[in-house]
């Protein structure tokens, strides 16, 4: 059954609209006056469009925001809310469009019903459950939206981190730095194997002198590179064993028979070219 408090939520909406709006204008724009971050008409579109559809979804009365009733409504807030996650609002930020209405609508709800001590309680209850409601649906789809431009930017970093260089011709450098875990092992395998189809390298050296630690973990990486490039016709190098490095292979036992090792960088450049049949004096670099 349809409240007097849920139908006036809907009524002061639509008598109310002009004044609300504005009141409500003014305590976004001053939330929002030292960021600078919206214009003022931006965001009256969007304030103008949730206050038509917040009373579309009250006109029959129900406060469910799961509703079919609110199903706009919250593709709205949904958009708006990724729309601030990416644009880099704080959750508080994003919440505070929703929370900043309920003093312009208290306002008015009370010129409405001041005289009806107990109808003016139920309506404000259920307008304060409403907004609630509504802001934490924007906090989770805030949450939402961080998440998946953090799992962006991971994925945009580890790119950057393992970059695939030409250093001669048929001569692959991918130098490591940081922490190699499953989820970059992948991605530095792929990035290698696409660019030994693309040059048609013979020789990839990995070197691994920014890698801080090499546990058992990081060796199976290592090696599952090797393997990779190896079933793609390319022999690998591992550079940067340094001697702790090469103590805890040792220690841990890790088999690295048939792959071939050096200190430095140019070490392996330098055994990269004795293999592939080149010298620096009789070669020329590749045209970048």
């Amino acid at each position: 059954m349809t409240s007097v408090a849920e139908v006036s939520i809907a009524r002061v909406l639509k008598g109310h609209e002009g004044p609300v709006l504005e009141e409500w204008m003014r305590g976004q724009m001053a939330a929002f006056r030292q960021g600078g971050r919206i214009s003022e008409r931006e965001l009256r579109a969007q304030s103008t469009e949730f206050l038509t559809l917040l009373q579309q979804a009250t006109q029959d009365g129900t406060t469910d925001i799961m509703s079919p009733a609110y199903g706009r409504l919250r593709d709205m807030l949904g958009d708006l809310s990724r729309s601030r996650a990416i644009q880099g609002y704080s959750p508080s930020e994003t919440a505070t469009f929703v929370l900043s209405l309920k003093r312009p609508l208290f306002l008015r709800l009370r010129q409405e019903l001041g005289n009806d001590a107990q109808a003016l309680a139920d309506v404000s209850w259920s307008a304060t459950e409403l907004l609630d409601q509504l802001a934490l649906y924007t906090t989770e789809i805030y949450q939402k939206g961080r998440e998946e431009v953090i799992g962006r930017q991971q994925e945009e970093l580890l790119e950057l981190s393992t970059p695939v260089v030409k250093l001669w011709d048929g001569v692959l450098a991918l130098p490591m730095i940081g922490t190699l875990d499953s989820a970059r092992t992948q991605v530095v395998m792929e990035s290698l194997l696409q660019r030994i189809v693309e040059t048609g390298a013979e020789i990839a050296i990995i070197d691994i002198t920014g890698v801080p630690t090499v546990d058992t973990l990081t060796a199976q990486h290592l090696l599952k590179t090797v393997t990779a490039a190896r079933l793609m016709g390319a022999d690998c190098i591992i550079s940067g064993i340094r001697p702790q490095i090469a103590q805890t292979i040792v220690h841990l036992g890790v088999d690295l028979a048939g792959v071939s090792t050096k200190a430095t960088l140019a070490d392996a450049f330098r055994l990269a070219l004795s293999r592939t049949g080149q010298s620096l004096n009789g070669s020329r670099p590749p045209r970048s």
